[in-house]
């Protein structure tokens, strides 16, 4: 058994969509970032590599080449759970901190999603979502715990 935790923060910024899960969130704003700036699945990969040992999402996916600039997270996700070979997720726990909007509505839909992506039941994932009590208006942020074995 391996475990492995990753932490991800964006700036929000107008005229960006808000992507959280693999799913548009409607928005006037959303994270302003190299690839599509999911802070969720960023930080779901930063778990998993930091489960294999094996660096984070910068030393992989760098945010210095072009080859990324805009890329679907959905897309780094899939590439991640390739190089884990016959590693397989136990559960996934996460948690979403963001002011506005609320959440709620799309947990169970970006829930899903993930699941499917990650071959999983919805049972295996945990998506949180909480408020920074409007201390971070500006930024999301999100931390995830994966469990291999």
């Amino acid at each position: 058994m391996r475990i492995g935790s990753g932490w991800d923060l964006h700036h929000l910024k107008a005229g960006r969509p808000l992507i959280l899960g693999g799913i548009i969130i409607p928005s006037l704003r959303g994270e302003e970032a190299h690839s599509d700036g999911d802070v969720l699945i960023h930080a779901i990969i930063d778990a998993l590599y930091g489960a294999l040992g094996d660096g984070d999402i910068g030393s992989h996916y760098p945010d210095t080449d072009p080859a990324y600039k805009d890329v679907s997270s959905m897309r780094l996700l899939d590439d991640t759970l390739t190089h884990m070979g016959e590693r397989n997720i136990i559960n996934l726990d996460s948690t979403i901190i963001l002011d506005e909007p609320k959440l709620r509505p799309y947990i169970d839909t970006i829930r899903k999603n993930l699941a499917d992506a990650m071959h999983l039941s919805i049972g295996q994932v945990s998506i949180k979502a909480k408020t920074s009590e409007h201390t971070a208006l500006d930024v999301i942020s999100a931390q995830a715990v994966v469990l291999l074995s």
